[in-house]
C-alpha cells in the first residue's frame, strides 16, 4: 500500500546460510479485524512466515516455555494491535523505559497498526498507546502510553552478551496474553546478520549485530527482554527460525536503546521516522507510466479528490513519479497535513491534477 502503510510482512533467513528463519519471532496473529476496512481486494497480514521469523504472534503453535517469574514480568508490557487496512490484528511484547510510559519494543510489531492497546504484565492496567517514532531499518520503535505514571520500568543490563552464558527469553508466546512465557537458553553467536523477508520471499530487508541464542523463542515474543542469569536485560527479542530446534535472535538492548533515545530525542532522518506517516490512502503497483492505484481507501484522501482503482499517478508536486516504489518515497518527504498536488491519468488517458491534503497514516 501507499500512503496508507506498507504491509511489512517479514520473516528471516540467515544472511550467510541456505537456512531460513520465519515467523516465529513475529508478532502473534489474532482473528481478522471486520472486513471492509480496506481498499477492495484487500491486504495480506503484516505478520511474518516461512522457516524463520519475527517473534510475534499469529497462529503459531505456543512452546512448552516456563512461566515467567514476578522478577521477569517487571516491565514487560503485551502490545495489542489492529491492523484496520489489513484487516487484520496482531500480539507481541514490549518493555517499559520509563515511569511515564516510554515502551520500547520491535518495528514489526506495531508496523501497519492503525490502534495500539498495550497491558502492564505486573499490574494489568491496560492503556492506549501512541507511536513515538520508528526505525525500520533496526527493527526498533518507541511507544508512549496515554495517561502513564509511576510505572515500573525493566532493568537494563550494561554488560555485552557472551557466548556460552545462560539466557532466557520473557514474551507474549502466542498472543494470548497474562502471564508471560519464559524460555531458557544459551547465547551461541554474537553479531550475526539475517535477511527479512515475507512470506512470499519479497520485500528483504537486512538485520545485523544480532545475539544469536538457543531458546524456543515464539510468535509473539517480539519485542520482549533477553535476560541473563542475574535478570538483567541484554537483548530484545526479535527473531527466530521454525521448525526443527529454534534459532533465535535479538537485538542487543544498548543498540535497541540507542535508537530509542534518538527517536525520542526528536532525530528525524531518512532511517528513524517520527509519529506517523503522511496518508494519501490508496494501494498502488507500477503502471508501465507511474504508479497504478489498484485501490482506494473509503473516506481518505485519494478518494475524496476522486482517485479511482485504475487511475496511474504520474507527479507529485511536480516530481515525476514512475513506479510505486516512487510514490512511496515522495510521500515519505511529507507529514500529515501538508498539501501536496497530485496529477495523474485516468483509464481514458485523461490528465488530471488535485490539491490533496495528507492525512495520518498507520504506523510504519
Amino acid at each position: 500500500m501507499v500512503g496508507v502503510a506498507a504491509a511489512g510482512a517479514f520473516g528471516f533467513g540467515a544472511a550467510n546460510s541456505p537456512t531460513t528463519v520465519v515467523g516465529q519471532a513475529s508478532p502473534a496473529w489474532m482473528q481478522p479485524a471486520a472486513s471492509g476496512d480496506g481498499p477492495s481486494g484487500g491486504f495480506g497480514f503484516h505478520g511474518y512466515g516461512g522457516s524463520t521469523g519475527y517473534g510475534s504472534s499469529g497462529g503459531s503453535p505456543v512452546s512448552s516455555a516456563d512461566s515467567a517469574t514476578s522478577a521477569q514480568e517487571i516491565g514487560v508490557v503485551d502490545i495489542d494491535t489492529v491492523l484496520q487496512y489489513q484487516n487484520s490484528a496482531a500480539a507481541g511484547t514490549g518493555m517499559i523505559l520509563s515511569s511515564s510510559g516510554e515502551v520500547l519494543t520491535n518495528n514489526h510489531v506495531v508496523d501497519g497498526a492503525t490502534s495500539i492497546k498495550v497491558t502492564v504484565v505486573s499490574t494489568g492496567a491496560v492503556y492506549t498507546a501512541t507511536v513515538v517514532g520508528t526505525d525500520p531499518t533496526q527493527d526498533v520503535a518507541v511507544l508512549q502510553l496515554q495517561g502513564a505514571s509511576a510505572l515500573q520500568t525493566v532493568a537494563i543490563g550494561t554488560a555485552a552478551a557472551t557466548v556460552g552464558e545462560s539466557v532466557t527469553a520473557v514474551g507474549n508466546a502466542g498472543g494470548t496474553g497474562g502471564t508471560p512465557a519464559a524460555a531458557p537458553g544459551t547465547v551461541t553467536a554474537l553479531d550475526q546478520s539475517i535477511t527479512a523477508s515475507d512470506e512470499t520471499g519479497t520485500s528483504a530487508e537486512q538485520l545485523s549485530g544480532l545475539i544469536q541464542v538457543a531458546a524456543d523463542v515464539q510468535a509473539g515474543d517480539s519485542g520482549g527482554p533477553l535476560f541473563d542469569a542475574s535478570g538483567a536485560v541484554i537483548g530484545m527479542d526479535t527473531a527466530a527460525s521454525g521448525g526443527g530446534a529454534v534459532v533465535g535472535y535479538a537485538i542487543p538492548i544498548a543498540t535497541a536503546v540507542s535508537v530509542a533515545d534518538e527517536i525520542e530525542s526528536g532525530t528525524d532522518s531518512p532511517t528513524i521516522h517520527q509519529g506517523y506517516p503522511a496518508f494519501l490512502g490508496v494501494s498502488a503497483q507500477d503502471g508501465g507510466t507511474g504508479a497504478l492505484i489498484s485501490g482506494v481507501v473509503a473516506g481518505k484522501p485519494a478518494e475524496g479528490a476522486g482517485l479511482v482503482a485504475g487511475d496511474v499517478i504520474t507527479a507529485l508536486d511536480g516530481r515525476s513519479i514512475t513506479s510505486a516504489a516512487d510514490l512511496s518515497t515522495a510521500l515519505a518527504g511529507y507529514d500529515p497535513g501538508q498539501q501536496v498536488t497530485v496529477t495523474w491519468t485516468d483509464a481514458s488517458g485523461v490528465s488530471s491534477s488535485a490539491a490533496i491534503t495528507l492525512g495520518t497514516g498507520p504506523a510504519d
